[in-house]
């Protein structure tokens, strides 16, 4: 893992409005996250945990505080600079596996290239099938995505999320719609993903989930509560 800074969250605070009703969702949150680490945050519903990812990934900003970006301020970017960033610097994999429907497992992933007007179709055709590749899914490359099973779609949706190589992929409870079998498949990419140096970033209330993950930060009514830099990992092929 690099020493490299990545994401350096400062006294962060979020708060919505709403018909004058103010809700206090993060309370001087403080923690920064090295470039190659996996970093798992959880909390039980209501936390807050999704919300920061949101703040995290560029979907939206704090109301107070300061987030640092690969040590420039983003605190205050436009919603071009936040969308600019979020194409490039980000990968997303969602429970709900968010793929097109009979269409295939190509056309799917190489969904992120669309607007890249800078790559060739040939360019664009490798980074998708090296991207396939990569969770070990080339013998479904021409497959619909309605014929795959879970564990396939989501690791599609992992394929997606790669094929721009985002400096950070975020995961959003990966695991939710998957049987045990499925979701430790899943897990083992990431894992995978990390160890050659991705960042990832996972979000979850299940701690079989985290145990993957190198680190585990705890959130409880918008305050974080814990922050475990020595986690002992789960490791592949061990007694699950």
């Amino acid at each position: 893992m690099s020493k490299e800074v990545l994401i350096d969250i400062q006294n962060l605070h979020k708060e919505f409005e709403t018909d004058g009703v103010v809700t206090k969702v993060l309370f001087g949150i403080d923690f920064d996250i090295h470039k190659g680490q996996f970093v798992a945050i959880m909390g039980p519903s209501g936390s807050g945990k999704s919300t920061l990812m949101h703040i995290l990934s560029f979907l939206d900003r704090p109301t107070s505080g300061k987030f640092l970006f690969k040590g420039d301020d983003v605190t205050d970017f436009d919603d071009e600079k936040l969308a600019l960033l979020r194409n490039k610097e980000v990968g997303f994999v969602f429970q709900q596996f968010n793929l097109l429907p009979r269409t295939s497992v190509f056309d799917n992933v190489k969904l992120p290239l669309t607007y890249t007007k800078k790559l060739k179709e040939s360019e664009k055709a490798k980074l998708v099938d090296d991207a396939i590749e990569s969770v070990g899914l080339e013998h479904r490359r021409d497959n619909l995505s309605n014929q795959l099973s879970g564990g396939e779609k989501q690791r599609v949706a992992i394929a997606r999320a790669l094929v721009n190589n985002p400096e950070v992929v975020f995961a959003d409870e990966p695991t939710g719609n998957l049987d045990s079998k499925s979701g430790a498949q899943v897990m083992e990419i990431l894992e995978d993903l990390s160890e050659k140096g991705k960042t990832i970033i996972l979000v979850t209330h299940e701690q079989y989930t985290a145990e993957y993950a190198e680190r585990i930060i705890k959130l409880r009514d918008g305050k974080l509560v814990s922050d475990s830099h020595d986690h002992k990992r789960r490791k592949k092929g061990l007694e699950k």
